[in-house]
């Protein structure tokens, strides 16, 4: 894991396990951009979600992770960004698969339904599940032309 950067953003229902991750993530050699929230007053989630999914959709990051309180605000807010593809996960079983088969280069966790032990674990897998390509890469293919506006969707009503 050593050698890379890495993105993190939270609003306050977030903050806490978002200083966890980030000790988490220095300690293992990572070099940790902390775009906030840096305290647990309350605050808007998109305000830093945006922040940290432009950086990856821009290209100077090549993964993210963004906490709020449940998480789902945090994967709106980052699939609206080009390039993006964040994954809400509650368990390793998920934050493996959205690697595996999605490319997902953001992980959203949610603050108050995640432990500090549990999301150390969720963040670990994320990091180290490689993505598999072969047929998940074209399925990849027609959600980047779809961003483009050039996916013209086979099924029709």
């Amino acid at each position: 894991m050593a050698g890379k950067k890495i993105i993190l953003a939270a609003d306050h229902a977030g903050f806490a396990l978002k200083e966890t991750i980030k000790a988490f993530l220095s300690g293992a050699g990572y070099d940790v951009v902390d775009v906030g929230t840096h305290n647990s007053e309350p605050v808007d989630y998109p305000d830093f979600g945006i922040a940290a999914a432009r950086e990856i959709s821009a290209g100077k990051f090549k993964r993210g992770i963004l906490i709020c309180g449940s998480g789902v605000g945090m994967a709106i807010v980052a699939n609206k960004f080009p390039g993006v593809r964040g994954a809400l996960c509650l368990d390793e079983e998920t934050a493996r698969l959205c690697r595996l088969h999605n490319d997902a280069n953001v992980l959203v966790l949610a603050g108050r339904r995640t432990s500090d032990t549990v999301a150390r674990k969720i963040v670990e897998t994320w990091l180290n599940t490689p993505f598999e390509r072969g047929r998940h890469a074209a399925r990849l293919s027609k959600i980047s032309e779809l961003e483009s506006g050039l996916y013209a969707c086979p099924v029709s009503e």
